[in-house]
């Protein structure tokens, strides 16, 4: 600032005292020594000793630029024509390239085949299992051992930590489960949960039974309608073409269940619980139907109870006291 001050001074100086040349050299350095002295460091005094020199020095004051805009740098850009980069100058497009492997050496082996070889007989594939695991299915085995394989069908007793197990009974009944439902017992602290499971048992030569039992699990439930089951087992009288030897109505509560005998071919033509008493009785060829409520566990006692009323024709006719052949005349 003060250099810009001083030339502005100098050049002032020299075109208001242009006339008088003749001025000697020590009247100029005493003006200007005057001229120095009366000056501050201020920058608006420096601007208000510029205005009352000269006219055109009354500018006004600009802001300053920051920092950062005074010195802005401008990008280089690229030029294409710079590049002189070319990948793959001389390869064919259109080639197709084939992979070439290195040769092999001359002592190289090749190795066996995975398929190459003897195959493992059944046997000697069922005695390395049976070694690892143990017996694949029960009473079979082939290293000599007298085992025991337990099936799908063996039930592990209940109670919380017990490892010993059970197996099931093998009575020659099949189960069957009806239906299971969740039911709530609403006591003094709340409501208690629990499964009901109606299950049907039957060993398809006549004898059938329907049970029911409650339990906290659905497995306990399970259980326990088939050991009520077995308790109320009874007999169907059927005729040798496997069907029913008459007609029979019963009801059980508001279920309402007909039974009718079908020839032979029929199948057995019922649904819901009403079939599967019939299927595990035995039954191939029989009509029937629900005539009244849904409800499962009714329909089956229903059937039993209409099964029940059912009596074959020696027992009619040993009540009266008259062969067979007479029955029909």
């Amino acid at each position: 600032m003060s250099y810009l001050l001083c030339s502005r001074l100098i050049e002032h100086f020299f075109l208001t005292h242009n006339h008088h040349r003749t001025t000697t050299m020590a009247s100029f350095t005493t003006s200007l020594s005057a001229t120095f002295a009366s000056l501050s460091f201020n920058h608006h005094h420096h601007r208000s000793l510029l205005s009352s020199l000269h006219p055109s020095f009354s500018t006004p004051e600009q802001p300053q630029k920051p920092l950062s805009l005074r010195h802005k740098l401008t990008p280089t850009k690229a030029n294409p024509s710079d590049i002189n980069t070319i990948f793959f100058d001389n390869t064919d497009s259109e080639e197709i390239s084939t992979f070439s492997p290195p040769e092999r050496p001359e002592d190289f082996v090749q190795p066996p085949s995975f398929d190459e070889g003897p195959f493992e007989s059944e046997d000697e594939i069922a005695r390395a299992y049976e070694e690892l695991y143990g017996a694949a299915y029960s009473g079979e085995t082939f290293l000599g051992n007298d085992v025991y394989a337990m099936d799908s069908k063996v039930k592990k007793t209940t109670g919380f930590g017990s490892k010993s197990k059970k197996e099931k009974v093998r009575d020659g009944f099949d189960e069957r489960v009806v239906q299971v439902r969740r039911v709530t017992k609403v006591v003094k602290g709340g409501k208690q949960l629990h499964f009901r499971a109606v299950v049907v048992v039957g060993d398809k030569q006549g004898r059938v039974g329907v049970g029911v039992g409650k339990a906290k699990e659905v497995i306990g439930a399970v259980q326990k309608s088939a050991v009520n089951a077995r308790r109320n087992i009874i007999t169907v009288p059927m005729t040798k073409y496997k069907t029913f030897p008459h007609r029979s109505e019963a009801d059980y509560g508001a279920a309402k269940v007909m039974l009718r005998p079908a020839s032979p071919g029929t199948g057995v033509i019922a649904g819901g619980a009403v079939r599967i008493v019939l299927e595990l009785a035995g039954v191939e060829n029989a009509l029937g139907k629900q005539l009244g409520s849904n409800n499962a566990l009714n329909n089956a006692r229903a059937t039993v109870v209409a099964v029940q009323k059912m009596r074959q024709f020696s027992e009619v006719a040993e009540e009266r006291g008259i062969p067979m052949e007479e029955l029909w005349k």
